[in-house]
């Protein structure tokens, strides 16, 4: 353990091209709660989350989408209770158009029972719904590699 002791993760922030749409998608699309939203000078931001806890920040500060070529975030994951909520979010992400990297509820790797979703958002931003088990027989895209790996 290091000097500092044991970290966890408290929020994520994403730099995003257009707030207003991110956070219909953050919002309407993955169930985030608006806590707070602000603008100072001009740079407009807001803050997400779920039963009052902070989960992600958004800063419209980007001038272009995401590119998976350059240091800096991956992906974002997000954990949900069971397999069928993961179902329930591919079919509304479906119906609202979004784009995804693998067809269906894939395996985070092979013979994992592990698996879930893997879309973007707005800006290309690489993100993941998954659920640490209930997904048996689930494929996984690569034998070779995580699935979060390269998509």
């Amino acid at each position: 353990m290091s000097a500092i002791g044991t970290l966890n993760t408290a929020h994520i922030g994403i730099n995003v091209t257009d707030l207003d749409r991110s956070l219909r998608f953050y919002g309407e699309v993955l169930g985030f709660e608006t806590i707070g939203v602000g603008d100072a000078d001009g740079r407009r931001y807001a803050f997400l989350g779920q039963d009052g806890r902070l989960t992600l920040t958004l800063w419209q500060q980007a001038e272009g989408g995401y590119e998976a070529n350059r240091a800096g975030l991956h992906h974002l994951a997000f954990q949900a209770e069971s397999i069928e909520k993961v179902r329930a979010a591919e079919a509304a992400l479906k119906a609202r158009g979004v784009d995804f990297a693998y067809d269906g509820v894939v395996a985070l790797r092979e013979g994992a029972t592990a698996a879930g979703i893997f879309f973007h958002d707005p800006d290309g931003t690489r993100l993941e719904i998954n659920v640490p088990q209930g997904a048996e027989g689930a494929p996984a895209p690569s034998t070779t590699a995580p699935t979060c790996g390269f998509f």
